[in-house]
């Protein structure tokens, strides 16, 4: 059953502003990350990006890095991917450590 789209929007909005914080908090220049509305958008020194975006639609949290896609749904009080069950963060953590060449933990 799909969450309510008011609920949704929430659970994003807070994901989004947290990643965006410890995304923002990491000690490099080299990224330059970005927050705008349902979306973070991190640009790095290469050209790349990693982006999240809101797809309130289908109450999905989709990923997009290294020429890939993830689409996450909020369960059991965490984002997980729609089809492997992987959680987002240990995920996140890291596209951005093998990005940055440095260990990076997001929570």
């Amino acid at each position: 059953m799909s969450i309510p789209e008011a609920t949704f929007r929430k659970l994003v909005g807070e994901a989004l502003r947290d990643l965006f914080e410890q995304i923002d908090d990491l000690e490099t220049d080299d990224i330059d990350p970005r927050l705008g509305d349902g979306l973070v958008d991190t640009r790095f020194e290469d050209d790349s990006a990693i982006v999240l975006s809101q797809q309130v639609p289908a109450r999905e949290l989709w990923l997009s890095a290294n020429w890939k896609a993830w689409h996450f749904v909020f369960d059991d009080g965490e984002w997980k991917e729609r089809d492997t069950r992987e959680p987002m963060l240990p995920l996140l953590s890291t596209l951005f450590a093998e990005k940055l060449g440095f260990p990076v933990s997001f929570r």
